[in-house]
């Protein structure tokens, strides 16, 4: 069952990877908004975008400070403002902070940019964070590697955190949840709301609440279709096929409301990055792997120490012997998929900080996902950490010699070397065909 099924979803991955485009309204871009030392925007600001020596396009900020340039493909690009264009009273809060260069775009992504400003005379000389990474100016192999390292631990920590309850959904009731990014989008785009269009909170308690909203949605998801298709005796594979439909739906629907123009938070964009030797990183994307680690190290507590936590490994490896055993089954599905639901939100809210919120984001990390619990072993929360962070890691790192629009494909040939000799994953178990 779970190599057929690894199979399965090793096929559908790997259809995946070449689709993304087709779902995305728009194509690639680089775009930002440009704003004071009081956070009000700019206007006639001047943006050029560079591949090499060859000029992609260039873009002037309207009145809301804003600009996008269109790509012609993933890759890497070098950006640049134009400091003549600056109004009288403002400079580049870095020294060098025009220029933005090896900024790398993947599939379908429109990557933020931003420029912070200043007052004449509180300029600084320590690289800013650009929202997106930046190139040292001639950085050998070694201090690329570290840094890329670091960057794919961070990448790593944001697919654990979204991949966790893909693994115990389906180790608990064995479905393949092709709606699990949805969840990730949906948490994402409730905190840009309360967060940006809405009442205009901070950030952390827009997040805390996405977070809630997040458990209420797996819920209610669980309640409303999944438990009555059990108990009506649906198949496995017509499951699957109403979590893409149901997947299709959430996409469209949130497409219609949020937009195709991907929006970043209001909130910890603009930041100083922190040096260590060779290594350099926003404390905003610090944060993010702290908080992921422990919440990690929080739910494997949980699994581990807890009733309802013991009760959800029972189920996970023999649901008829927990059943027979006096275990809730119905109850423990039910606070897998709320598990599920909050911490794919709280993913979600990770990976707008870092990227930006679009309305197809979820779809574009699935892929990855699914490669993470594939890699870890089907069914094992503690495997699809371990798988995430492979994958995180080999995407990132993979670019330091390879184009930036294969960094996911190579994710995937490292994914398909570990099954060739180790069928039942990282951590998985082997068992008995037969």
């Amino acid at each position: 069952m779970r190599r057929t099924l690894a199979a399965a979803l090793l096929v559908l991955a790997a259809l995946m990877l070449v689709t993304p485009a087709a779902f995305a309204a728009e194509g690639e871009a680089l775009a930002g908004t440009v704003r004071d030392p009081d956070r009000k925007p700019v206007a006639d600001i001047v943006i050029t975008v560079k591949q090499g020596d060859k000029e992609v396009g260039e873009a002037t900020t309207g009145a809301d400070g804003t600009w996008s340039v269109e790509l012609p493909g993933p890759g890497r690009y070098d950006v640049s403002l134009d400091v003549q264009s600056l109004p009288q009273g403002l400079v580049m809060r870095n020294k060098g902070g025009e220029s933005l260069t090896d900024i790398s775009v993947t599939e379908g992504q429109e990557r933020n940019v931003l420029f912070p400003l200043t007052a004449p005379g509180q300029a600084g000389g320590a690289d800013g964070g650009s929202g997106g990474p930046q190139a040292d100016t001639g950085p050998g192999t070694g201090e690329r590697f570290l840094q890329l390292l670091l960057e794919g631990v961070r990448f790593g920590a944001i697919i654990a955190i979204t991949s966790v309850g893909l693994s115990l959904i389906f180790g608990t009731t064995r479905l393949v949840n092709f709606a699990h990014g949805e969840m990730v989008t949906l948490g994402a785009v409730i905190a840009w709301f309360l967060n940006v269009q809405g009442p205009g909170w901070h950030l952390l308690p827009a997040a805390a609440l996405a977070v809630v909203a997040g458990v209420g949605i797996g819920g209610a998801i669980e309640r409303g279709i999944w438990r009555p298709l059990r108990r009506r005796g649906v198949a496995l594979i017509q499951m699957f096929i109403v979590s893409i439909g149901l997947a299709l739906l959430i996409r469209h629907g949130v497409q219609v409301w949020f937009g195709a123009t991907a929006q970043p938070y209001n909130d910890y964009q603009i930041q100083d990055r922190l040096t260590w030797g060779p290594l350099s990183i926003t404390p905003r994307d610090l944060a993010i792997i702290g908080i992921s680690f422990a919440v990690l190290f929080l739910v494997g507590l949980g699994l581990q120490r807890t009733r309802i936590g013991k009760a959800m490994r029972a189920v996970s490896d023999n649901r008829d012997l927990a059943e027979s055993s006096g275990i809730d089954v119905s109850r423990v599905i039910l606070y897998v998929w709320m598990l599920a639901g909050g911490l794919a939100a709280l993913g979600g809210v990770f990976y707008g900080v870092s990227e930006n919120v679009s309305f197809n984001m979820g779809f574009r990390l699935l892929l990855l996902m699914f490669a993470s619990v594939i890699l870890g072993g089907l069914g094992t929360a503690y495997g699809a950490i371990a798988g995430s962070l492979v994958v995180g890691i080999v995407a990132q790192v993979s670019t330091l010699w390879l184009p930036v629009e294969l960094q996911n494909a190579w994710a995937l040939v490292v994914l398909i070397l570990v099954l060739l000799f180790r069928p039942q994953g990282i951590l998985g178990r082997s068992e008995r065909v037969g």
